[in-house]
Order: structure tokens, then sequence, then C-alpha cells
């Protein structure tokens, strides 16, 4: 079982003046524990379920070129980008940058977007629910596009680009992973098994996520695709506080095929991933 750190909150320390120095020192915490990835949200503002709007939030694609300098083997993910927030086309040529200056570490997090206060707030075209995810499917066909030898036009429902032009293409062979997030039985789980390497479900329950998965292997089988080449990751939200407790949740998730939880620092960053690392060599026995 791996270990992935979830930078969702830049309100520890409250002075803006001290984020980036926070950042950078929790990131190279988190590296020399052995974190296997490190992760920020796609948010323009705080969630309100988990705070208040007006919180500082940071951009996550330059969040990450940023840590991408002070970092060297941990790989680098937005958990996951909305899809109404980017043109696809440049959304491809923001994570191919990530993965050469990274040096091949970048993974390509995406959703769909669900925050409406923030999308009517800045402007970002809120549609249906089933047109995003319309349009999360031609985001993720045009990434796998311009990540090829295939520099053509794609014509899609939503999206029309006249050439897939990417260069210099990703260092990641064949391409950066694509991880998919979300529980959506239906539509969401369906991306899953149509095109992503990774998927990532919210741990409430050790019964709803073996739910999730059995969908996604029925949604495997029907795609015809190999259900164990797809890794699957879940957000925890225990506390980590109890170390026994902790690892016992590891170990019944790993037994449903989870491989990797992403946990959130709470309270001070630093202190939390200190703490959080120092369970990896058990979390990795599991």
């Amino acid at each position: 079982m791996d270990l992935s750190l979830h930078y969702w909150n830049f309100s520890t320390p409250s002075d803006p003046a001290r984020i980036a120095s926070t950042l950078a020192r929790t990131a190279q915490v988190a590296e020399q524990a052995g974190f296997a990835e490190f992760t920020v949200m796609d948010h323009y503002f705080q969630m309100e379920a988990r705070g208040s709007a007006d919180e500082p939030m940071l951009e996550a694609y330059t969040t990450l070129g940023y840590l991408a300098a002070l970092t060297e083997r941990m790989r680098l993910a937005v958990l996951v980008t909305g899809v109404m927030y980017r043109y696809p086309g440049l959304l491809a040529k923001i994570v191919s940058t990530l993965d050469v200056l990274s040096e091949g570490r970048a993974q390509l997090g995406i959703g769909a977007s669900w925050y409406e206060r923030e999308q009517l707030a800045l402007g970002v075209p809120l549609v249906p629910m089933g047109e995003r995810f319309e349009r999360l499917e031609e985001t993720v066909q045009i990434c796998l596009q311009m990540w090829s030898d295939n520099n053509g036009p794609y014509k899609g429902k939503h999206y029309q680009l006249a050439e897939t032009l990417c260069v210099p293409q990703p260092l990641t062979s064949p391409r950066p992973p694509i991880l998919i997030g979300g529980g959506g039985e239906k539509k969401t789980l369906l991306q899953v098994a149509r095109y992503a390497d990774a998927c990532n479900v919210f741990a409430f329950t050790v019964e709803d996520v073996a739910h999730k998965l059995e969908v996604l292997r029925g949604h495997c089988e029907a795609e015809g695709r190999d259900y164990d080449a797809i890794r699957k990751t879940a957000t925890y939200f225990g506390s980590i506080a109890d170390a026994d407790v902790f690892l016992a949740d590891a170990e019944r998730y790993a037994a449903l095929g989870i491989t990797q939880f992403d946990i959130m620092p709470e309270g001070d960053p630093i202190a939390y991933t200190e703490q959080a690392g120092q369970l990896i060599p058990r979390l990795s026995a599991i």
C-alpha cells in the first residue's frame, strides 16, 4: 500500500507570505519519508464543505510546477482537474510541460467539475452534468491523441482542433498515466474502464468501495478491459492519530484491491506529514 499526500488547504499558516515555504517543506518531508505521490485540488475557492470560499487557494498546475523543482521522486498530480477549467488541447500541453520539467513524474488526474460558485464567480462555463461527462470523454481522447504520433485534427461534438501537435512530448513512456476520479457508477466508472490507468474513489466505508469496484469490474468486462490493469486508489477521510486503527483500515481496503491511500493534512501540514511518514514502513508491508 502506497501513501499519497493530498495538499488541500493553504490556510495553515495563516500568513500568505509563508504559504510557499510551508508547501515546499511539506513536499520535501513527504518525499524523504517515502510518499509515492503529492497532489493538489483543482479549485479556485476553498470548498465550502471543508471551509469558507474566501480562504487561501492556489492554482493547481502552477503549484505543481513549483513543486517539480523541489522534489525528485514523487509523482505529481491534480486530484482532480476540473474538465471545464481548461481547453483540452491546452490541458494536454500543461501536463506535458509538467512531465518534462519534473523529468517524467506527471499524472493527469481528471474528473467532471462541480463547484458552481467558483465557476459562476470566475466566468467558467457552467453546463449540465451530462454535457460535462461528454466533454470529459472528449478531453481524455484529445490528450491521448496529443500524446501520440497523430498530429492531425480532432473533431468532436464539443471540441474541434485543427492540429494536435505537442512538442516536446511527455518524457513518461508511453505517456503520463491518466487517473479519472469519482465514484459515479453509470458514467465516471465507465470512463475509467474505457480510458484510465487509475481511478480514485472516496473511502467512506469498506462496503461502499467494494461495491464501486464491482461496478468497475462489470464495466471492464463489458468494454473488454483488463480490470487488474487499472490502479485503484482511495481518498481516506479518517485520522492517522491512532496508527493501529489507520493500518487496520488500510488492510481492509487493500484486501479489496486498493493500492494507495490519499491522505489530507489536518492542522500543521509539516507536522502531519512527519507523523504520517512514520507509518510508511508498516504501510508498505501491507
